[in-house]
């Protein structure tokens, strides 16, 4: 994703015109479309009152992805008893669709006693809640994904 591109999200997720952004920050609408479409950049002075009018770090500004935004907008905002209602599977699953078909291909029972053994074992070993264990197994295993 292009700077510009981020920009444009970020602006349209907090509901502002180009005219109202340049108004805050002391430029032409038309300097606003052109860091949109990625004809000029702003100066890092700019980018940092942007950041602030957005509601954003500098950095979740020059990368910004509304959808990144949006899930952890919605988990911050959930209560436990609504996340107990979501199905993240169905969720997940509109990005990855291997999630909703895996359970009709793969053999389950050949790799959950396996699974249960390693949460078991974080459990006894660290004294980690079920739910503690099976978070840092899932996040184990992204990390040896992203080292990959």
């Amino acid at each position: 994703m292009t700077l510009g591109n981020s920009l444009y999200k970020a602006r349209k997720r907090t509901g502002l015109s180009q005219e109202e952004v340049a108004e805050k920050l002391g430029v032409s609408r038309q300097t606003i479309s052109k860091w949109e479409t990625n004809e000029t950049l702003p100066d890092i002075r700019q980018s940092k009152q942007m950041a602030q009018l957005y509601h954003l770090s500098l950095d979740e500004l020059i990368d910004f992805d509304v959808d990144v935004k949006e899930i952890e907008e919605m988990i911050e905002h959930a209560n436990e008893e609504k996340q107990k209602k979501m199905d993240w599977t169905k969720l997940w699953g509109k990005k990855y669709p291997i999630l909703t078909v895996y359970k009709e291909e793969v053999d389950i029972s050949q790799y959950a006693p396996r699974l249960r053994e390693m949460l078991g074992q974080l459990e006894s070993d660290y004294h980690y809640s079920a739910l503690d264990a099976m978070l840092v197994l899932k996040d184990i295993l992204a990390h040896m994904w992203n080292d990959q």
